[in-house]
């Protein structure tokens, strides 16, 4: 596909709601791959939902965690995902299998999760409580990165473009660059509000082209940098910001900010109600507000990185935004004139001659003479939006699509394998036989699945008694921690079909409504939980 012939001449921005991404569970997260063709979706069941974007179907749903995922992030390839669920623990996923390569286990909740951009044995993670780590996959080893001020643990972190340093930001409006490779201390500077007052820092995005960051701020400003000017200025430095965005009529807090893929524009979604408003960064000026639902609140929101795209969740359900594409029906000439209304064509005598024998040959010159070159339409260029401006090719290795799974009548008829009844009397003959027989028996020959190794993160002076966000406030009372994290205006919707879990072939079955509640005193007795049993903590 020719990416240049979808650039739309005016606006590359969403103008209006362009349909839903129903993933029978609650959403909480969403990311696009680097390419925008798969879409993983988090939700409040444990679940990460990959949809393929061009067909807009569900292309693999990975059963991941138990409890609500919290932060998604795409490895550079493509073939692993990293996860974060509200019972503090970070896993990464084989994408093409959904098998589980490795686990961590934190002892505070995770706020973030994010992929060395260029190195994928590398992720960065942000407990809250915390200083933020940097985990190796390869060895299972951990560096707490260094902070500015002890006492002060509320820490957002994230990689620049390309992963050479890392920006942590402190509730006191302290930002740090760290290199990556030595976690030295490169540059810093400190986020004013005008006058001698700071600022808590509550995200840091990098834009996916250029070197322009953004800070959303506590005091509902968003304020746009050069990362080249940062590292310029140097430890202490003064850097001033390029743009300053807020909405200065309602003063609307800014829950989730990002850059489009070309980085010339930046959307924050509106902590208060469903709606999204989006700047042209180089002038700094309003370009348009999307409203959704009201009464509805936002929970995350993503661009497309090579589309004009938003994709945001609020009550569960993934809103897509989009540009209005305007068809065109009216009639052309053969010389591709557009007609207002139907015009006599007279036929020139000699135009459908193989040569026109009348015809002089006047001199070939310039558009005439580019005719005549053999144009070279075997050789692929790579396309310049799926590379970074250091690289000259694509990654070969990228997973663009994934397979999906034809959907089977009735999976319980299997006319190439044996009859149910044998499959059962062999059982019986056996007895209680190992799991690795009932696996071969009822599914053929299929290699046992590989446990992921579990690596438990010790981090010293960090409280074990904090509650995720999303969860509701710290507190000793149960019911406050069930009831809590369930977006507001959703009240009563269960009974609609976008909440209640739909069983899905080929897949783990939610709950119904009336056993979740067997479900979660089975979980609070401390039983193992069933392959049915999804328990949903935010409803």
């Amino acid at each position: 596909m020719n990416l240049e012939l979808l650039e739309s001449f005016g606006q590359n921005y969403p103008e209006e709601a362009d349909g839903t991404l129903d993933c029978i569970s609650m959403a909480l997260t969403c990311t696009f791959n680097r390419w925008g063709t798969l879409l993983a979706v988090g939700c409040n069941d444990g679940r990460i939902v990959i949809w393929d974007f061009l067909t807009r179907g569900i292309a693999k749903i990975i059963s991941a965690h138990i409890h609500p995922v919290c932060s998604l992030c795409w490895s550079r390839d493509g073939h692993k995902l990293v996860s974060a669920s509200t019972d503090n623990i970070v896993s990464q996923w084989d994408v093409l299998s959904g098998d589980c390569d490795q686990r961590f286990r934190f002892p505070s909740p995770i706020l973030k999760v994010q992929y060395h951009p260029r190195d994928q044995n590398r992720v960065l993670v942000c407990p809250m409580k915390s200083a933020p780590v940097m985990l190796t996959l390869s060895d299972s080893k951990h560096v707490v990165l260094p902070v500015d001020d002890d006492s002060d643990l509320n820490v957002v972190a994230s990689f620049d473009r390309r992963g050479e340093y890392i920006y942590t930001g402190n509730a006191k409006g302290k930002i740090l660059v760290l290199k990556t490779e030595t976690q030295d201390l490169v540059a810093s500077f400190r986020v004013t509000t005008g006058t001698s007052n700071t600022t808590a820092i509550k995200s840091i995005e990098f834009a996916r082209k250029g070197s322009c960051f953004l800070i959303n701020t506590a005091d509902r400003i968003i304020r746009v940098y050069d990362g080249r000017e940062i590292l310029t200025c140097g430890r202490d430095g003064e850097p001033e910001p390029m743009q300053k965005l807020q909405d200065l009529v309602n003063r609307t807090p800014w829950k989730k900010c990002c850059f489009s893929g070309d980085g010339e524009y930046i959307v924050a979604g509106s902590a208060r109600q469903h709606a999204l408003y989006i700047w042209e960064k180089s002038i700094g000026n309003l370009v348009k507000i999307l409203h959704g639902t009201r009464g509805e609140l936002l929970l995350d929101v993503a661009w497309h990185p090579v589309r004009p795209i938003i994709a945001s969740i609020s009550s569960g359900v993934v809103s897509i935004w989009a540009q209005n594409q305007v068809e065109n029906w009216s009639a052309f000439a053969p010389d591709f004139k557009e007609l207002d209304e139907n015009v006599e064509y007279e036929e020139r005598e000699s135009e459908f001659d193989i040569e026109d024998e009348d015809k002089s040959e006047p001199e070939q010159t310039g558009a005439d003479a580019a005719e005549d070159e053999e144009v070279d339409v075997t050789s692929v260029d790579p396309i310049a939006a799926f590379c970074s401006s250091d690289e000259e090719l694509e990654d070969s290795r990228a997973l663009l699509y994934l397979p999906i799974a034809p959907e089977v009548e009735d999976p319980e008829e299997n006319p190439y394998g044996p009859p149910p009844d044998a499959v059962q009397s062999s059982l019986t003959d056996e007895g209680i036989g190992s799991e690795k027989k009932r696996q071969c028996s009822s599914d053929g020959p299929q290699a046992p699945k590989k446990k992921p190794k579990t690596t438990n993160i010790e981090l010293q002076g960090v409280p074990n008694d904090e509650v995720h966000p999303l969860l509701g406030v710290k507190g000793d009372g149960k019911s406050k921690k069930k009831q809590a994290g369930r977006p507001k205006g959703s009240k009563g919707k269960d009974k609609d079909s976008p909440f209640k879990p739909k069983l899905y072939k080929g897949d783990r079955g939610a709950l119904p409504l009336e056993g979740a509640a067997k479900g979660k005193v089975q979980a609070e007795l401390g039983q193992p939980l069933t392959a049915g049993g999804a328990i949903s903590e935010l409803l």
